[in-house]
């Protein structure tokens, strides 16, 4: 059957979940302010500023059967998060429950920046949510904002997003730049093709009649120290580490994300591991090429 899925925010994932989509038949609608980036990928765009969607009617959104909210901060500061977040949400869905027939589900992305913990426990979807960061508690509201809607609704909590232009770290290694081995910080990532998959995945298990959690947490197999991981970029970059940095995230928390719950759906990660996804990063950026030049 031919879904239409609205796309709220349709940057790299947008795009990316948007053309999975369209290969499996459906009609996809991304929404941003600038539409150019949807040029030739086939998604249908829609130039739209979430801020004119306040007081909007029905109107003022296309009918949907699933909508998919992306949007992304365009600042780490906390009136950014706050307008792309819960206001820009709660926005999005006073329109959708004006729809004579309402979206089938509203999935929100978040981040397991919601929790707090930072002595390398083990996280759950069970877990609270303690975090003391502005970014986290923003987070929070705009999913409670969901779970709290009569819409159906789905929460899936993203770990650090790595990927195709996605190297940050990649590059902070060719630098000599490596994480201290204490103190000991773990950091969980999943792949951003493996994102965009267990979002179509959950779209297609509603489809088949399977029941969706309220709340998914996305990332790979292998929560892992952040040395260990840097330690690894280095081997297969056949660099020096020569500087080791104490904080080299910006918000520094320690925990180990659990991903049985996606798991149980039936998704099969493409990337289980932060080696498989970023030996595909490497060979695809040209890195390793790089290296041997």
């Amino acid at each position: 059957m031919k879904l239409t899925v609205l796309i709220i925010g349709c940057g790299d994932l947008g795009v990316t979940l948007g053309r999975e989509l369209l290969s499996e038949g459906h009609r996809v609608i991304g929404v941003r302010r600038q539409v150019d980036a949807l040029k030739d990928t086939g998604i249908e765009p829609l130039a739209l500023d979430l801020i004119d969607l306040e007081g909007a009617d029905a109107s003022a959104l296309p009918q949907a059967d699933y909508v998919v909210y992306t949007v992304s901060a365009d600042h780490f500061e906390k009136s950014a998060y706050q307008s792309a977040y819960p206001d820009g949400l709660k926005r999005v869905l006073s329109v959708l429950e004006q729809h004579k027939t309402p979206p089938r589900r509203v999935f929100f992305v978040s981040s397991t920046s919601v929790y707090g913990q930072q002595e390398g426990e083990v996280v759950s979807e069970e877990s609270p949510t303690e975090s003391t960061s502005f970014s986290g508690k923003l987070m929070c509201d705009a999913e409670q904002a969901l779970l709290n809607h009569p819409l159906p609704g789905t929460v899936v909590r993203f770990a650090g997003i790595y990927g195709p232009g996605r190297d940050r770290l990649i590059h902070q290694v060719i630098e000599g730049r490596i994480a201290a081995v204490t103190p000991v910080i773990y950091s969980n990532r999943i792949h951003r093709d493996d994102c965009t998959g267990i979002l179509a995945h959950l779209i297609r298990c509603q489809e088949s009649g399977s029941p969706l959690a309220d709340l998914y947490l996305g990332c790979d197999c292998e929560p892992v120290t952040l040395h260990n991981v840097m330690a690894w970029l280095a081997k297969q970059l056949k660099v020096e580490s020569t500087e080791t940095m104490q904080s080299p995230l910006r918000r520094r928390t320690s925990k180990r994300c659990d991903n049985s719950r996606i798991r149980e759906t039936g998704y099969e990660f493409r990337y289980p591991t932060y080696k498989e996804g970023y030996a595909q990063v490497l060979k695809e950026g040209g890195f390793l090429a790089l290296q041997k030049a």
